[in-house]
C-alpha cells in the first residue's frame, strides 16, 4: 500500500509538511506506522497548484513531479520542496501492489485541472482489468499512461462524471468495480482512500467493500488547535481555513488529528467543510 497527504490553506513551502514534521511523509516512506508495509520506496510524486500571487495568466492547471526512486534519497525532491510554495498540494509515496515500478505508475495522476491519488487496491486487478478498461470513455482512454488500478479508477471516475459531480462519480466508479468483480467471483474488491482536487476544493474518500478501510485522518480546526497549543509558532502562521488530510498523523500533537469515518468522504472548501456518507452506486 501507500501513504499520502493533501494540504489546503495558506500558501506554504512544501518542505513544511514533506520534511519538517516529526513523522513527515518522508519519514513515513521508511517508517510507516499504520500501513501494510513499513517501507514505501516504489516511487513518489507531488502535485501542486500555483499560488494565486504567482499566476501569470490565471491558469489553474497543476504541476506534477514524479520519480521512481525512494522519496527519502531524492535530492531533486528536496530542492523542489524547499522552494515551491502552494496553497493546495498533494504528495504520495508508493508501495506497489504488483504493477511495475515506473514513472507513469507514480501518483498523483493529472487530467487537465484535476489531480487524483489513491492508497489501496482492486483485488485480483489483472482478472478485472479488461472489463474495467473497456468502460472508460473512448475520448479519455488515450490519456491513460500507466498500468495501475489507481489510474484506471481515476479514468473511470472521469467517465462517470467527475468533472461535474465528484462524490457521485466516485460512488459510481466504486459501484461499477464491485459489479464487475461480482461477475468474476472476486470478493471484497475495493480498498481505497482517495484524494481528488481541481485546485479550489479537496475531496478525500475512505471506503472498502469489506468495511475495513486503510487509515485516513484530517486535521482539527486551527482555532481549536491554537487553543490547545497557544505556544506553537507553526499554528500562528496559517489561516483558520487550513486543513491537512493524511494517511497517518504527521506527529503526536495532542488533539490535532481526527479519523475520517468508515465509508465516508471529507470535503475541504472555502467556508464550511463537510464529512458525508459514501455509498457506491451500482449500474
Amino acid at each position: 500500500m501507500c501513504r499520502w497527504l493533501a494540504y489546503s490553506g495558506s500558501p506554504i513551502v512544501l518542505e513544511e509538511l514533506l520534511y519538517k514534521p516529526e513523522h513527515s511523509l518522508i519519514d513515513q516512506s521508511r517508517h510507516a506506522r499504520m500501513g501494510v508495509e513499513t517501507t514505501n520506496g516504489d516511487g513518489f510524486g507531488v502535485g501542486w497548484y500555483p499560488d494565486a500571487h504567482q499566476e501569470a495568466d490565471g491558469a489553474a492547471e497543476p504541476a506534477v513531479f514524479r520519480a521512481v526512486g525512494p522519496a527519502w534519497s531524492d535530492r531533486n525532491l528536496h530542492e523542489l520542496a524547499h522552494c515551491v510554495r502552494s496553497p493546495l498540494f498533494v504528495a504520495h509515496i508508493r508501495a506497489s501492489t504488483g504493477t511495475a515500478v515506473q514513472q507513469t505508475n507514480c501518483h498523483p495522476f493529472r487530467y487537465g485541472r484535476w489531480l487524483w491519488m489513491h492508497n489501496g487496491a482492486i483485488r485480483d486487478f489483472p482478472k478485472l482489468k479488461r472489463d474495467l478498461a473497456l468502460a472508460v470513455d473512448a475520448s479519455l482512454y488515450p490519456g491513460i499512461e500507466g498500468s495501475t488500478d489507481s489510474e484506471l479508477m481515476f479514468y473511470l471516475a472521469l467517465t462517470f462524471g467527475l468533472r461535474d459531480d465528484v462524490p457521485g462519480a466516485v460512488e459510481r466508479m466504486a459501484g461499477f468495480v464491485e459489479t464487475v468483480a461480482a461477475r468474476h467471483d472476486v470478493a471484497d474488491p475495493m480498498q481505497m482512500t482517495v484524494a481528488v482536487s481541481e485546485g479550489k476544493r479537496l475531496w478525500a474518500f475512505r471506503y472498502s467493500t469489506e468495511r475495513a478501510s486503510r487509515s485516513l485522518f484530517f486535521s482539527t480546526s486551527l482555532q481549536a488547535l491554537r487553543a490547545l497549543h497557544p505556544d506553537n509558532p507553526v499554528l500562528q502562521k496559517v489561516s483558520e481555513e487550513t486543513r491537512i488530510i493524511v494517511s497517518e498523523p504527521l506527529g503526536d500533537l495532542s488533539g490535532a488529528w481526527n479519523p475520517v469515518p468508515e465509508s465516508s468522504y471529507a470535503l475541504v472548501q472555502e467556508g464550511r467543510d463537510a464529512i458525508r456518507l459514501f455509498k457506491p452506486v451500482r449500474p
